[in-house]
């Protein structure tokens, strides 16, 4: 009655509804939580995935020009998210929408109150889109499209970055690259501002450096004082950071973060995630710089 539904059509397309196990299985086991560094690296960061990334940027490069231009976010960026989520849309989800929400809202306690609102935003999309709600499909988290916006998500940042009067992330790629650039901007993205630096620590390893929120709250000074090394790049010492601690397979490594890596996690609120997607954009972006300039796709030594 809030949003003037009708309640038959509502009971229809919730009879059709089914609870999947298999979305359950995957919520409680996400790989963000049971993989260290190592073993998430490999998921991502494969040259399939980054010549597909070379691929969708140079078909698209006046898309990601004017996107890049008009939101400051780097092309590379954003080739990444789509990337790390769907493969360049290749992958973008097999579960229907209202199943996944359903389930996760009334069989998943943990979570239960953030997907009844999702589920309660599919229904506000699809009217406003002219979907049909029956035949939306995407991941097990009720993630659409392209960039895999939750409903709420797409609701408030999906863009019409073609001009055609419909904002449709779920098969219009040009739609879906200023969406995700738009995202980013709405969560602070700052133009032109570093996101990560491997370096090395000489400090304690056992240092309270290493907190668990993702957002930075030192400054650089202070890190360096800890053991950490100069920055390249960073000019100005009091500008806020994060040590990050991974695990790789050579070992232990030292990445010092900063507001725009911070950025990255509000699209999904993971460390590996995060450096997932900047170092993908990094291999797409060096892919990209060699081959306009005549040379071969070169496997670079970002580890």
């Amino acid at each position: 009655s809030e949003h003037q539904f009708d309640r038959d059509a509502l009971i229809a397309v919730f009879a059709k509804a089914e609870q999947k196990e298999s979305i359950l299985k995957a919520i409680a086991r996400p790989a963000e939580k049971r993989l260290e560094w190592a073993g998430y690296r490999k998921i991502f960061i494969k040259e399939d995935r980054i010549k597909r990334g070379y691929d969708f940027l140079k078909k698209y490069a006046d898309t990601f020009a004017r996107a890049e231009a008009e939101y400051g976010v780097p092309a590379e960026i954003i080739a990444a998210i789509i990337g790390v989520e769907t493969r360049y849309g290749a992958n973008k989800g097999s579960y229907r929408v209202v199943d996944a929400l359903s389930t996760l809202a009334f069989d998943y306690p943990p979570r239960s109150k953030f997907f009844k609102s999702e589920l309660k935003q599919v229904f506000l999309l699809a009217r406003e889109q002219g979907f049909s709600v029956d035949e939306l499909k995407g991941s097990y988290a009720g993630a659409m499209g392209f960039g895999q916006f939750i409903p709420s998500s797409y609701r408030h940042y999906a863009v019409d970055f073609d001009g055609d009067g419909v904002a449709d992330i779920l098969n219009n790629p040009v739609d879906a690259i200023g969406s995700v650039a738009n995202y980013f901007v709405k969560h602070r993205w700052k133009a032109g501002e570093p996101v990560a630096t491997q370096v090395e620590y000489a400090g304690a390893a056992d240092s309270e450096l290493f907190y668990k929120s993702l957002k930075p709250k030192h400054k650089l000074s202070e890190l360096y004082q800890s053991g950490v090394s100069e920055v390249k790049g960073a000019d100005d010492a009091r500008k806020s950071a994060r040590l990050l601690l991974l695990n790789a397979d050579q070992g232990p490594q030292h990445w010092v973060t900063f507001h725009n890596f911070y950025v990255i996690t509000r699209y999904n609120h993971s460390r590996l995630y995060a450096m997932a997607v900047w170092q993908l954009s990094q291999e797409i972006k060096i892919a990209y710089a060699n081959n306009e300039n005549g040379h071969a796709l070169e496997k670079t030594e970002i580890q």
